[in-house]
């Protein structure tokens, strides 16, 4: 592997001792792979760090697990055990008795979150019709009070608030109350435990206050109070379901059906899967190679842009490597397996972007930290403001109201909003420049990042093959040559036919071309052959060798030849440079040949790039950056980067990337534009101060209302009142991030 220049990056050698992937023991990685054995089960009640704690604590525990490691964004828990000592159902029995529902991941389930999405949306609209109507009826009782309004029709609308109120809080306050319940069922503390406490306490006191005619009752406050909890679940979990990981289908990209050669020379067909070591398949032109293996008897070109990202062609011809997932394109080719199902390199991609993905839910909101003091804490507070009262001569009724204001005035909603009214903010943003936000963490994540890595083919290039100087070459060769390219589909025909209509407009298509298959195309002429295709098809012995070559010939006239690259995004260059002046360490990392790779990374103006890499090299390189305490935002669009894009700090992909890439990816950006990058990253730096001072308005709210409340000064209504204007405090202070100059 080529030097490369490693200033920006602390002892940047690329790669310790990188084993390659599938090359000495095809069952090798099956044999890691199945000892221990893995287990991923979905999680759908986690709702916070405590949550995340208690799942894995509780996994450990069961005998025979040697890990686990929840996702709090996936909403679900990777357990490695020992197969001989436990099996899944004791782990899904241990999950239960602490209150979690588990249940094994499977494809058909990937649509609990949207179904979670819809049941908090019902609550949601519910328990804001309520507030609205229990706030009118109560206003109305107010004004009365103070005038002449009779006595029996106050107690009607406090009986009719209550009548609205006691079916909403049931139907609204049922994801509190099933949280909490599970939470004291498993002998453990949430976040929702003081908030069902308060949300019951404030409805039973004012049934109560209700019946003795008193006018203390408080439905206005719990319903309220269940609304703005309620949205604040909502946008968490909007946020949240983007994150759900489906690397789990990835291997559907394999071939279902392999068509399989016996040792009678007769065909049949078999799934995949069952393929093994040593068997012969048959994979027609148009198919995707459903193992990996050699090429025994063919020659072609395939696409093999999911392996390695790079959109070009690759020749083969007998002896040549070849991964599932690619696909043949000219020829059909006779292949030996080398490595099926579990052991290919597109089942290692697969656990690579499973294990980094689950690595990326290490990372803790700042909410989700003070949540681990929170239930204690307020629990602690009511309980010492019920006593304090009552040991100051106050009635059980009066003590237990200020109780009920100190929970209502501490529950978290403006702790809660904090990050998520950020990140909506933030995302609205975004989305305005064309950039989508996927992970609930993903803002907090870029704007820590003080590197950036790039793709080539697809990232820092448009993933277009472009003819190289058009200008130079005489028109009419250049019209004979895209006149011939006109009849075939080839990316390399279609460039030459693109620049030459650019330059010379219409193109005539030629009439009765032959074309071969990995070779080129031939038309018959009064004058000869004429040829468009590689260098043996034209007859030509000597090549430049470092670009993508197309020759030319006309009968005996010197042959031609027409070079191609990819080209750079408009602005990338531009955007390199932003970045670098920023002071961001800006790399290449690229599966394309190393000679395309320094050219590209040339032209764009980056220092440190490196050719030639596979999936586990990438992630490698990630990873020695991070231990150099590096925080590397990875840019790429192929399937070979998802598992570098799920193992960095942060990630992107363009819109174009391959789909399994933009599930990993943290963010997604549209158009061609580069910019984006630099956008997102300043957007991130920006989101993250203002989650901090949310933070600090809810600190400060807290530190001034709580001994209020607990003094006796605050009422239960004025504590819902006061906790919703916290709550729109930290909503208003988001905003302002929609405005702002760009990047």
């Amino acid at each position: 592997m080529t030097e490369v220049p490693t200033s920006q990056f602390k002892d940047a050698a690329p790669f310790k001792d990188a084993a390659p992937l599938n090359e000495s023991d095809p069952h090798a990685q099956e044999n890691a792979a199945a000892d221990p054995s893995t287990m991923i089960l979905a999680v759908e009640d986690m709702h916070c760090g405590g949550c995340l704690r208690a799942v894995e604590r509780a996994a450990m525990r069961v005998n025979g697990v040697q890990a686990a490691r929840a996702s709090l964004a996936a909403k679900r828990v990777t357990v490695t055990y020992d197969s001989a000592a436990t099996n899944e159902a004791d782990v899904i029995a241990a999950l239960d008795r602490v209150g979690f529902e588990a249940a094994p991941l499977e494809a058909s389930k990937q649509d609990r979150g949207d179904q979670r999405q819809r049941y908090l949306l019902r609550r949601v609209a519910v328990a804001g019709f309520a507030a609205m109507n229990i706030m009118l009826i109560s206003i109305a009782v107010w004004s009365g009070e103070g005038g002449d309004m009779d006595p029996a029709v106050a107690q009607m609308f406090r009986w009719l608030s209550a009548l609205i109120a006691l079916p909403t809080i049931i139907y609204a306050g049922e994801p509190f109350f099933v949280s909490a319940f599970a939470a004291l069922k498993g002998r453990r503390l949430n976040m929702d435990v003081p908030i069902s406490l308060a949300i019951i306490l404030a409805t039973g006191m004012s049934i109560y206050q209700t019946m003795q005619a008193s006018e203390q009752v408080y439905f206005d406050a719990a319903v309220m109070l269940l609304f703005f909890l309620l949205v604040g679940r909502y946008l968490d979990e909007a946020l949240r379901v983007r994150a759900r990981g489906e690397a789990q289908n990835l291997l559907s990209l394999q071939s279902g059906i392999a068509t399989v050669i016996t040792e009678d020379g007769s065909q049949s067909k078999v799934p995949a899967n069952a393929l093994r070591p040593g068997d012969r398949i048959l994979v027609a032109v148009g198919e995707r190679v459903g193992a990996d293996g050699v090429v025994v008897r063919g020659t072609g070109e395939i696409d093999q842009s999911l392996i390695t990202g790079e959109t070009m062609p690759a020749a083969v011809a007998d002896g040549t490597q070849i991964y599932a997932g690619s696909l043949s394109l000219t020829r059909s080719l006779e292949i030996k397996v080398t490595a099926a199902d579990d052991a290919t390199l597109l089942a290692e991609i697969s656990r690579l972007m499973m294990a980094a993905e689950q690595g990326k839910a290490r990372y803790r909101v700042l909410a989700d930290r003070a949540a681990q003091i929170y239930a204690p804490a307020v629990h602690g507070l009511g309980l010492v403001t019920f006593i304090g009262w009552l040991g100051f001569g106050a009635s059980w009724q009066t003590a237990l109201t200020y109780a009920i204001a100190v929970l209502i005035i501490t529950c978290p909603c403006a702790l809660a909003l904090a990050v998520p009214v950020v990140q909506i903010a933030a995302a609205s943003r975004l989305f305005k420049c064309g950039v989508m936000v996927k992970v609930p963490d993903g803002l907090e994540r870029i704007a820590e990042v003080d590197a950036v890595v790039f793709d080539k083919t697809g990232t820092l290039t448009l993933g277009e093959p472009q003819l190289l100087d058009a200008e130079a070459v005489p028109a009419g060769t250049l019209a004979a040559a895209a006149s011939l390219a006109s009849g075939s589909r080839h990316p390399f025909s279609r460039a030459l036919v693109a620049a030459a209509e650019e330059r010379l407009g219409t193109v005539e298509v030629a009439r009765n071309v032959e074309e071969t298959p990995g070779e080129g195309l031939l038309v018959q002429t009064s004058r000869g052959e004429e040829r468009l295709g590689s260098a043996a098809w034209c007859g030509v012995k000597k090549t430049a060798g470092n670009t993508a070559e197309v020759w030319y010939r006309y009968g005996e006239d010197a042959p031609v030849l027409f070079c191609f690259a990819d080209r750079l995004r408009p602005d990338a260059a531009e955007t390199i440079a932003v970045l670098k002046a920023r002071g961001f360490a800006v790399a290449l990392l690229s599966g394309d040949r190393e000679t395309v790779v320094a050219r590209t990374a040339q032209d764009a103006g980056i220092d440190v790039f490196l050719g030639e890499l596979k999936p586990a090299d990438k992630i490698a390189w990630l990873e020695d950056r991070a231990s150099e305490g590096r925080k590397v935002l990875m840019v790429g669009d192929g399937l070979n980067d998802a598992p570098a894009l799920a193992a960095a700090h942060a990630s992107m992909s363009p819109a174009t990337a391959a789909d399994i890439s933009q599930r990993a990816a943290d963010f997604i950006f549209q158009g061609r534009a580069l910019s984006s990058v630099a956008e997102a990253v300043d957007t991130g730096s920006r989101a993250r101060r203002m989650a901090l001072q949310n933070f600090g308005v809810a600190l400060v709210y807290n530190a001034i209302c709580v001994p209020l409340a607990m003094g006796g000064f605050v009422t239960p209504l004025i504590a819902a009142i006061v906790m919703s204007s916290s709550s729109i405090l930290v909503t208003l202070n988001a905003t302002r991030l929609a405005g702002g100059k760009r990047a």
